[in-house]
């Protein structure tokens, strides 16, 4: 069974001409499958998901599966508003070469995604999975949270491996850790509080911050698992505002930005996202210098 342990990116999708950059996303792969950190996940929430057709989200983890093929584990984003599309995307990730799926909360219809609901969802969507299956939890995005009571019940579940809660409750983290079984992994969703997690027991993270700082947010975990934790705080301490610019201060378009001031292809977000403005970009650069990680940021 596939093990959820250490530092993955969500990776943004390139456009260029309102399609998907293959060219470019190829030049990107190479830079995050040679960095430090573990993993990758493609179509997550940085992967703008929700703006991919059905054929494209097809493609995407075919083409982003083949090239991480023996050098990193890829995990695929699959959560949709159905559960036959979620099962479905499922086993097309499978078919790709995906090692596991990220499966977010269906939302449009929140009023009724009570707790009952959302668990025959996810027990549906593990059950017919071919793939181990991670519970996403997105409440910014998606306005609704999976509970820690409803995460320690899914956890019993054999195919049900883990969850990224990108919700920063950390009372919440701390007693899904507790209340969940040892064998399922609980996943930091923001390099924000990356250490404070892996503190409680936390297995690692997927970041957006890993996109741009890959082997930062790798060595902030290798320090607190070597007992360095006076650098460990330091390094989550100097990570803290570059993370905030590339998620909730500016999201995606800032992510994007800072992207290719380290030399990576940012491009525009697809619409009706958009771009960062130039006085946004110049303070976006200066947040990123502070850090000492860039000799001098680009774009």
């Amino acid at each position: 069974m596939f093990k959820l342990h250490g530092i993955y990116a969500p990776i943004a999708t390139p456009f260029a001409g309102g399609e998907i950059a293959y060219d470019k996303l190829e030049k990107n792969l190479v830079f995050w499958l040679g960095s430090d950190m573990t993993g990758i996940v493609v179509m997550g929430s940085n992967g703008e998901f929700v703006l991919l057709t059905p054929q494209e989200k097809e493609e995407l983890m075919r083409f982003v599966c083949a090239r991480a093929k023996g050098k990193k584990p890829v995990v695929a984003g699959t959560g949709a508003e159905s559960t036959a599309e979620t099962i479905h995307l499922n086993e097309q990730a499978a078919e790709a070469g995906a090692d596991a799926v990220l499966v977010v909360t269906p939302n449009y219809y929140k009023g009724e995604m009570n707790d009952q609901v959302l668990a025959r969802f996810f027990t549906d969507v593990a059950d017919a999975s071919p793939l181990p299956v991670i519970l996403y939890n997105m409440p910014r995005n998606t306005g609704i949270n999976i509970s820690a009571k409803l995460t320690a019940e899914l956890a019993k579940h054999p195919n049900i491996i883990g969850i990224k809660d990108s919700g920063g409750n950390i009372v919440q983290i701390a007693d899904t850790i507790r209340n969940s079984p040892a064998d399922f992994s609980v996943f930091a969703g923001s390099a924000s509080f990356l250490l404070t997690s892996l503190v409680l027991g936390a297995t690692g993270g997927t970041l957006a911050l890993a996109n741009i700082f890959p082997n930062e947010c790798a060595r902030l975990q290798k320090l607190f698992e070597d007992g360095k934790l006076k650098e460990a705080r330091d390094l989550q301490m100097n990570l803290i505002d570059s993370n905030n610019a590339v998620t909730a201060r500016w999201g995606i378009p800032g992510l994007k930005a800072a992207m290719e001031m380290i030399g990576l292809y940012g491009g525009d977000p697809r619409p009706p996202l958009l771009p960062l403005k130039e006085a946004e970009r110049e303070e976006l650069r200066k947040v990123l210098m502070r850090t000492g990680f860039l000799s001098q940021a680009k774009g």
